[in-house]
């Protein structure tokens, strides 16, 4: 099991990327998927999120541009992101985590996932 990223890169501001991870092993069942981000000298934060149930979270500062989605075949994750801005330089994380039926409803942009992959630098010029 194990949580790869890529598509990261570097783009002027208003420009495009989109992010993708490997996520093999986490897709059955009940489980969170989502993506986070940490910036140099900034603590973790919450960028979207889906559900088993296809529910998605987002942060308020990416609402509207961000969107998080997955593969037909739910191994892959998406995470499309447009309009971005020098505040989105960040690296990257595709995180996981299975929970049970009874707590999906924890499955947020914020949620602080157990499992993670190594990141991806994602460097927004203006």
């Amino acid at each position: 099991v194990e949580l790869v990223e890529s598509g990261g890169g570097s783009v002027q501001a208003g420009g495009s990327l989109r992010l993708s991870c490997a996520a093999s092993g986490y897709a059955y069942g009940s489980y969170c998927m989502g993506w986070f981000r940490q910036a140099p000298g900034k603590g973790r934060e919450g960028v979207a999120s889906i559900d088993s149930d296809g529910k998605t979270t987002y942060a308020d500062s990416v609402k509207g541009r961000f969107t998080i989605s997955q593969a037909n075949d739910k191994n892959t994750l998406y995470l499309q992101m447009n309009s971005l801005k020098p505040e989105d330089t960040a690296v990257y994380y595709c995180a996981a985590e299975r929970l049970p039926p009874q707590i999906l409803s924890h499955c947020s942009s914020g949620y602080r996932y157990s499992y993670y992959g190594r990141g991806t630098q994602v460097t927004v010029s203006s």
